[in-house]
């Protein structure tokens, strides 16, 4: 897949014994790594030490570039956040990389955020107004001075991150940790993810079960939306005046985002996928010989086209794991190019034979027109495409980095103009009524599908 960014991925730990707790946020950012390859970062601290006593490290690059021995040596802790990013707002810069860490007059805190808000703008404005801040560039800037403003005149941290959610609309899972406390926020809607896990006596805030299974972590469950999850001395204890009845999960974590091995609100990732395609198969059935995916998106679903059609599935590509990120490239052409150095087609797999392909999106389309093509060089008799979403027609706002409409292709082209622009020999989209069902019946935020999302977005955001 290419064009739609991953989220971001945040996690946060509390070993209530005291144990050091630094290798384990690096093994769960790693186990997030999917989630975001910008930049990462945690901050620890020591809870029976000086409080506000942080220590942190973050910058640009994957787990394994920023954290080398000699940066984790020189952190510890018994409580720690930890982030792994995509820029949704904000530049990728170095000093755009979470986790924040904010000092102000009741001590310090910590904070990995996932999502984008919709009412920046006012939140801002309340905080130039009481002379909080002159600048910030981030949502999550807006959210941690929020939470240090309020919290001067709050009993309690929690009170403050309360009093702050009940003010920010948007996306958003947030970790938090004050110096006694690590807290976890889901927003009402639970467009963004939020899990609950435990080790003995350590507890995990994760984006995804596969981080808590990456360090030994037994799943206790999701955060509902709407809940404020709060891990001291004294155990676990959950706020729910902000839930309600309304949901709207993020259909694209159960179509590409979660890792194949996660576990979402109940919904096993894997099998999703493996539904989204028999959805297909059914809806849009085709001779052919075999069946294949996109590495790696599009291949659980490949699996399932496979099952319920009968179509052979195999492997027509061979991925190179060692190629580095396309985005660092210095032109289009060599970022066009490669396409060819991380994916070969094996010929003998291929030749002679109908094709379905299988992937989990079109977004520009110059990726699968350059697989196609590939393809059919290596002497595949034909190309038959199957995407195991709807066509992409309205911006996200939620942190999902849709492109803007006039870069989405089929916001200004039908399914048969798509068709003929990738080169296909014929082209179907899931539809749109099936999406439920992958998701393992889950209410669904699909508004990049049908426009309808589920707050009211300000006009100052839409596209014009």
């Amino acid at each position: 897949m290419a064009g739609i960014k991953e989220e971001c991925g945040v996690f946060g730990i509390y070993d209530l014994d005291g144990g050091n707790v630094v290798p384990s946020i690096y093994y769960g950012l790693t186990a997030l790594q999917h989630r975001g390859q910008e930049s990462c970062g945690m901050a620890v601290s020591k809870t029976n030490g000086e409080i506000g006593n942080v220590q942190f490290h973050k910058d640009l690059g994957l787990v394994s570039e920023v954290f080398r021995k000699e940066n984790l040596e020189k952190l510890e802790g018994d409580i720690g956040v930890g982030h792994v990013r995509y820029s949704t707002t904000g530049a990728s810069v170095a000093e755009n990389a979470q986790p924040l860490v904010l000092s102000y007059i009741k001590g310090t805190l910590g904070l990995a955020h996932n999502g984008n808000l919709i009412n920046t703008g006012e939140l801002k404005w309340e905080l130039i107004q009481t002379g909080a801040i002159f600048h910030t560039t981030t949502d999550s800037e807006v959210i941690a001075f929020h939470i240090a403003k309020e919290r001067v005149h709050s009993k309690t941290v929690e009170e403050a991150i309360l009093k702050t959610a009940k003010k920010i609309k948007g996306g958003y899972a947030l970790v938090v940790m004050s110096p006694r406390k690590l807290i976890g926020v889901r927003d009402p809607y639970g467009l963004k993810p939020l899990c609950i896990g435990k080790r003995g006596n350590t507890y995990v805030l994760a984006s995804e079960s596969c981080a808590l299974t990456s360090v030994g972590a037994e799943f206790v469950r999701d955060v509902e939306p709407g809940e404020i999850v709060t891990i001291s001395q004294k155990g676990i204890s959950f706020d729910r005046s902000l839930t309600t009845e309304k949901h709207a999960h993020c259909v694209f974590e159960y179509i590409y985002f979660a890792r194949l091995d996660s576990t979402m609100d109940g919904v096993k990732i894997y099998d999703a996928r493996i539904r989204g395609g028999k959805s297909l198969a059914k809806s849009y059935p085709v001779e052919a010989d075999l069946v294949t995916g996109v590495p790696e998106s599009g291949i659980p679903a490949a699996k399932g086209f496979s099952e319920e059609s009968g179509i052979p599935f195999g492997f027509a590509f061979y991925k190179n794991s060692y190629i580095g990120r396309t985005f660092i490239k210095p032109t289009q052409k060599e970022r066009e190019s490669s396409v060819h150095m991380k994916l070969s087609v094996l010929e003998s797999v291929v030749k002679g034979k109908r094709i379905v392909l299988v992937d989990d999106s079109i977004v520009r389309g110059t990726t699968i027109k350059n697989l196609i093509r590939m393809l059919k060089e290596a002497g595949a008799v034909s190309v038959h495409v199957r995407i195991c979403s709807p066509p992409f027609l309205h911006p996200c706002y939620f942190g999902t980095d849709v492109p803007s409409n006039e870069q989405l292709i089929a916001s200004s082209n039908s399914t048969e103009e798509i068709r003929e622009l990738i080169g296909a020999d014929s082209l179907g989209y899931m539809e749109i009524d099936y999406l439920e069902g992958m998701a393992g019946g889950l209410p669904l935020c699909k508004a990049c599908f049908d426009g309808n999302y589920p707050m009211e977005i300000p006009e100052e955001l839409r596209e014009k």
